[in-house]
């Protein structure tokens, strides 16, 4: 009951990491038989510059793009259209992204460290913030396929998007899947305890969680062809994502929704699903928040 995307926008830089995001996006079209499109921006400079120096950086633009497309067909794969651009890289991504109509972005994180990422952001980052269909940022030099799906759930549109998408993907590849639901604010309730008023209601609270994501594990079941395994944590979301693929030989896909925070309030507070892709040391699945 997959419901994959029929068009893949991988967008390159040739870089590392990209050459990550390459491989992952080339196997999932071949897999899925979706179209696959690649994009490279190349970085334009302000009108006065010298037409020499547009045209060595469109030139080197299109050799990165044609490269990246020649290892692509070596492999078996695909490529519907490549797409030579000249602007900033996440505001031509995105934007050709919603002009084809693509369903799913694929990009490599630039693989700064934590602080420069949280310092200066990346391209990645900036994609992850403003596109408006599901983005997967890659990351790890053994981090595809997936051996197992981590899908972070809080019940949410978004949320439900996300964890579609990663069990569609994880469908492709018979991976293993974890279901997570974190709720910092509702704690374990001890069996001596529950005689209280207060804990009883606890208790239900979390009784009435836990039978939904019973549910939702049997709507994931139907897409993914395995049902996936439950976890119930008072702890806090990305951390509890975090920590289940922490120490792992070959980094999960973590899959989550964004709650569509504004940038203020992100910068200041964080997101869940900015801290992950920050920190994570593998996949991201990110499904935007839609309105």
């Amino acid at each position: 009951m997959s419901a994959f995307p029929d068009k893949i926008l991988l967008a390159t830089d040739g870089s590392e990491d990209a050459i990550r995001a390459t491989e992952a996006a080339s196997d999932l079209a071949r897999r899925s038989g979706s179209e696959l499109h690649v994009v490279h921006a190349w970085h334009d400079v302000p009108g006065f510059a010298h037409k020499f120096v547009k045209a060595e950086l469109r030139r080197q633009g299109q050799e990165t793009l044609d490269e990246q497309v020649r290892k692509i067909e070596e492999s078996g794969g695909k490529v519907a259209e490549a797409h030579l651009r000249g602007g900033r890289t996440s505001n031509e991504v995105i934007s050709l992204g919603r002009k084809i109509g693509a369903g799913l972005l694929v990009v490599g994180s630039r693989g700064l460290g934590t602080v420069q990422r949280i310092l200066m952001g990346s391209q990645s980052e900036e994609i992850v913030h403003h596109a408006q269909i599901p983005v997967l940022v890659m990351r790890g030099r053994e981090a595809w396929p997936p051996q197992r799906i981590v899908i972070g759930e809080d019940f949410s549109d978004d949320a439900r998007r996300a964890g579609d998408l990663a069990a569609s993907i994880g469908s492709l590849y018979e991976s293993e899947a974890t279901l997570l639901f974190a709720h910092p604010d509702l704690p374990e309730v001890p069996d001596g305890e529950i005689r209280d008023a207060a804990a009883r209601n606890l208790l239900d609270i979390r009784q009435r969680d836990e039978t939904r994501l019973e549910t939702r594990a049997g709507e994931l079941e139907a897409i993914l062809g395995r049902r996936p395994e439950i976890r119930v944590s008072d702890g806090y979301p990305a951390a509890v994502l975090l920590r289940a693929v922490q120490g792992e030989d070959h980094p999960s896909l973590v899959a989550v929704g964004s709650r569509g925070l504004a940038g203020m309030m992100r910068t200041r507070l964080g997101s869940v699903s900015t801290k992950v892709v920050t920190a994570s040391r593998g996949p991201v699945l990110i499904s935007p928040h839609a309105g």
